[in-house]
């Protein structure tokens, strides 16, 4: 829950900014963009849930029914829970539905569950059931047999499996064999290409009539010869390993793994889906593979536990068996803006509103509950969800998002008005009166949190301001405005605007606290920004300066402004701001500074009138999504569409807000 509220204003923002950046009062026109919107489809959600409470070992799904092994016993899945199935043998060890029936593996015998009728089928350990051709065939440890009658007949011969290798070949057909030929041990088998295959401890064997071979491929090997599962998807036969997959496709062999991005090698299980996908389970986590992509499930969010010891799928749900418990995967049908409204009322019901700003919750135990954090960037986690609301309205028309949109609007500006020092704003706000839960206790860069009580005592406010804090006011009020905002809403974000800049200016391009000192980050200055304590931060935060004194000059008009970006750009400020993403040391890459970079790219570009500046500024959002884009981070590249015009790999960003939750 902790990740929520950024998670879901993030999303919120980037679905709505898709949508709105289609209209005409956006940067660029549609007739002179490089994309196109992608219609909102429906498309398969996952949905998950959680059973927890011990080990399970194996999952079926027989006749709409999961049913799973566990080490005390057969249980069934009714509604949310696991319950015991009575009359079910004991030490079952795997189950798998074949034949229409259900299988089930014990230490004391193969049992076959059909309708409501549980048959003991033979008394030796099996160790696997798989279908083909109608027939349901099983392996013990040492050999092959098929269900027939009533019971397993063997498949050897009387005259024993033939070898492949001809040497032993008489003339007559027949041959004479130094020793017996096996098709065990196995511990897997698998129906592909018309017959069985099965695993041996380091090699994979097919049974080629009477002749039991382990020449199943002409072309390639294993990527590890310590071999799990086995099962076919389609055209293809799937081996899990400790070192990813080998895939059998006719008789080739490949590899899957690390180089073709396998989110982990270390296999366990597999599984068919019920889309043409497949299903990985790992020693830490699950992983989907369709059409040519990865999706991975982890513990803590989708799973119980981290090692997965089987997987079964049903009809658009998939059951993960783990050390910890049961992970459940349903899938449904959704759009996008179903995701948009699930996020929005999840926002509401779990309370991460509150006095129109946007807060994490965190576990404050059995009898307290969730409580809200009163964190260190209020106003920086409540921007996202304003200009989220502004650009829906802006999409929709949608009265209630102006209302969702105006409200945190309010928010914004009194972390302004709270300070009582003009144009200075607070990170947070808290009530000493009706709030519960945690005030934040740090302040930036490890100084004390800088908490200042109001005249009246009924609030307190968190100071020590920093950049990433006042960039976000500067993004999200000036998209109000454009986007949102009617009558007098306009002029009070016109003011809040101005206001900030102001202070900032006056303070030669410093933010001071309420006590008179110079918050820890919020430095523009050139003397900080050009001198080597804060040369590190010169091409960001010079951007920030530039971005606050063009959004003040194009939404108020007054010339002062200009002269402010004047001295900017005196200072040499832009010739650093095409680089301002850092990418390397890797110890001073962080992710805030990415959303804090676009959130000023947004502004400085949409309303600079210098060609040569944007000419720069626009290199810079190039050069900074030339990086992001790899990530396929829905708002990132919706931001760059919306600001350059030029292709935003719009299909990828929809595809990744699509099944991702």
């Amino acid at each position: 829950m902790t990740y929520r509220p950024i998670l879901s204003v993030l999303i919120l923002s980037a679905l709505a900014l898709a949508c709105a950046a289609d209209a005409d009062d956006f940067p660029f026109r549609p007739e002179a963009r490089l994309w196109k919107p992608v219609q909102d489809e429906v498309y398969l959600q996952e949905l998950g849930e959680k059973v927890e409470g011990g080990k399970i070992l194996a999952v079926a799904v027989y006749d709409g029914v999961l049913y799973a092994a566990a080490p005390d016993g057969v249980k069934s899945l009714d509604g949310r829970s696991l319950v015991a199935v009575d009359g079910a043998p004991g030490n079952v060890t795997r189950l798998r539905a074949a034949g229409g029936a259900l299988w089930g593996m014990a230490a004391d015998g193969l049992y076959r569950y059909h309708g409501a009728e549980l048959q003991k089928v033979d008394d030796r350990l099996f160790v696997d059931v798989c279908e083909l051709g109608g027939a349901v065939y099983g392996a013990t440890r040492a050999d092959l047999f098929r269900y027939q009658n009533g019971a397993m007949a063997a498949l050897e011969p009387a005259t024993g499996y033939k070898s492949p290798d001809t040497t032993f070949q008489m003339e007559d057909g027949t041959q004479i064999l130094p020793e017996p030929i096996k098709f065990g041990p196995v511990s897997r088998i698998a129906a592909y290409a018309g017959t069985l295959y099965g695993l041996r401890p380091n090699e994979v064997v097919l049974l080629d009539g009477e002749t039991v071979t382990d020449y199943v491929a002409d072309w390639g090997m294993l990527p590890s010869r310590n071999l799990r599962d086995i099962v076919r998807v389609g055209n293809r036969l799937y081996i899990a390993t400790d070192r990813g997959l080998g895939v059998l496709r006719g008789m080739a062999l490949t590899s899957i793994g690390r180089n073709e991005r396998l989110p982990f090698e270390d296999t366990t299980c597999l599984a068919a889906g019920f889309d043409g996908d497949l299903w990985i389970g790992t020693t830490r986590g699950a992983i989907r593979s369709i059409n040519g992509e990865f999706q991975y499930f982890a513990a803590g969010r989708w799973l119980p536990g981290d090692r997965v010891n089987d997987i079964a799928v049903g009809k658009d749900v998939v059951y993960i068996a783990t050390d910890g418990g049961l992970g459940i995967i349903r899938y449904e049908p959704w759009t996008l803006a179903k995701k948009a409204a699930f996020y929005e009322r999840h926002m509401d019901e779990w309370g991460h509103k509150r006095l129109g700003f946007i807060h994490r919750l965190y576990w404050g135990g059995e009898s307290a509950g969730w409580l809200r954090e009163i964190s260190d960037n209020d106003g920086g986690y409540t921007a996202p969800y304003l200009a989220a609301m502004s650009f829906k309205y802006a999409a929709t028309g949608d009265e209630k998002a102006r209302e969702e949109a105006v409200d945190s609007f309010k928010a914004m500006i009194w972390l302004e008005e709270i300070t009582g020092v003009r144009g200075l704003i607070a990170r947070a706000i808290w009530s000493n009166t009706g709030d519960a839960g945690e005030k934040a206790k740090h302040g930036s860069g490890g100084l004390p949190a800088r908490w200042y009580p109001t005249p009246d005592g009924l609030w307190e406010w968190k100071g020590d301001t920093s950049s990433d804090e006042v960039s976000a006011h500067y993004y999200a009020v000036s998209v109000f405005h454009d986007f949102a905002a009617q009558g007098p809403e306009k002029a009070r974000a016109t003011e809040h605007i101005a206001r900030m800049t102001d202070h900032i200016v006056a303070n030669g391009w410093k933010l001071r606290d309420a006590n008179g000192q110079t918050t820890r980050w919020g430095r523009f200055d050139p003397d900080y920004l050009l001198r080597p304590y804060g040369m590190e931060s010169r091409g960001l935060n010079g951007l920030h300066a530039l971005a606050y004194a063009s959004t003040a000059k194009a939404l108020t008009g007054d010339n002062k402004y200009q002269g402010a970006l004047d001295q900017l750009l005196g200072f040499g400020y832009q010739q650093y701001t095409v680089r301002q993403k850092a990418t390397f040391p890797p110890d001073i890459i962080v992710p805030w500074d990415d959303r804090l970079g676009f959130e000023s790219l947004w502004p400085a570009i949409k309303y600079n009138t210098n060609p040569q500046l944007t000419s720069i500024l626009l290199r810079s959002i190039e050069r900074s999504w030339e990086v992001k884009r790899m990530e396929h981070i829905p708002w990132y590249n919706f931001m760059y569409g919306a600001i350059t015009g030029n292709d935003c790999e719009v299909r990828q960003a929809v595809d990744h807000l699509g099944p991702c939750d």
